[in-house]
């Protein structure tokens, strides 16, 4: 990958004109399904459905969760070198008892050192065999009021590998890396960590709209979804592969962690490429700021998705 700095905000100054171009043709009637090409898989194909939540869910029934057709949860555990989610151990038992299989995530704050936010999340977040792999939530943090750094796609990488390599020593499996369109393009595009199973956010598109031909393993297409025993809203996510490929991957097994067909193996061929660089330009929004202040990505506008 190339060596040269790419700053994040520079990036989102471009996706704010190319949002502030398109805010016309933006509807209050697009729902995260309705911008899908037909042409692309929707999030309907694919069997494998789950959730993931922090403590802005607030209480939840895992079991009314577990009987609604729910098959995984992952569950904020920490973000940062010291702030732990609310609700994480609450809802860690709650999901093992209603047999939910489920796991942890970490949010980056991108002011503290790596191996004290890796610290932070091993104290938290246990090692059971039967949890999914560890997940590293990578974000771009403009608008924090507590850390005003410029990330820089060398400096971001480095600090990714130090996390990545210490949760899959201290757990045992191959993490899984989340992250959104802005912060992909910036720093994940040229192909770093293609060996890591990926997580994405896109609400408005198909996963190859945004992120081209990655193949990705989980894909966060719903933010304010609703699943009897949550209250509130919550992220909805689809697994790549089928039953029995989740079957697999529940067990571990190398093939299916390490490598993934991004559109499963029944899913709709995707466009050509020059058909997917016709598509709109990407319209996220803004990451939100760490700490209280955000949700994790569960608080962004669907419509710019």
């Amino acid at each position: 990958m190339p060596n040269g700095k790419i700053l994040i905000s520079r990036v989102l100054s471009a996706v704010a004109l190319a949002l502030a171009a398109a805010l016309p043709g933006c509807g209050s009637g697009v729902g995260p399904l309705d911008a899908l090409s037909s042409d692309l898989p929707r999030p309907t194909d694919y069997p494998i459905h789950g959730i993931d939540v922090s403590k802005f869910q607030g209480d939840i029934d895992w079991n009314a969760v577990a009987n609604s057709g729910v098959k995984f949860a992952w569950i904020k555990a920490t973000e940062g070198g010291d702030n732990a989610d609310a609700r994480f151990q609450a809802n860690w038992t709650g999901a093992k008892a209603a047999g939910v299989p489920h796991g942890a995530y970490h949010f980056v704050y991108w002011c503290r050192p790596p191996l004290e936010e890796m610290a932070n999340f091993e104290q938290n977040a246990p090692v059971e065999n039967d949890a999914l792999p560890p997940v590293l939530d990578v974000e771009a943090t403009p608008t924090s009021k507590t850390c005003h750094r410029h990330l820089t796609q060398e400096d971001a990488i480095a600090e990714m590998k130090v996390m990545l390599e210490e949760m899959e020593r201290h757990y045992g499996k191959r993490p899984i890396i989340y992250t959104t369109v802005d912060f992909y393009q910036a720093i994940l595009a040229d192909g770093a960590f293609m060996d890591y199973p990926i997580w994405v956010r896109s609400t408005k598109y198909q996963p190859s709209v945004k992120y081209g031909p990655r193949p990705w393993h989980f894909w966060q297409y719903q933010s304010d979804g609703t699943i009897a025993g949550i209250q509130v809203h919550v992220d909805r996510d689809a697994f790549f592969g089928t039953q029995k490929q989740w079957d697999a991957f529940l067990r571990d097994e190398e093939s299916v962690v390490r490598t993934g067909d991004a559109r499963g193996p029944s899913a709709p061929q995707p466009p050509a490429p020059e058909a997917v660089a016709a598509q709109p330009a990407d319209q996220q929004s803004a990451p939100q700021p760490p700490l209280e202040q955000q949700a994790g990505a569960q608080q962004q506008d669907d419509q710019q998705q």
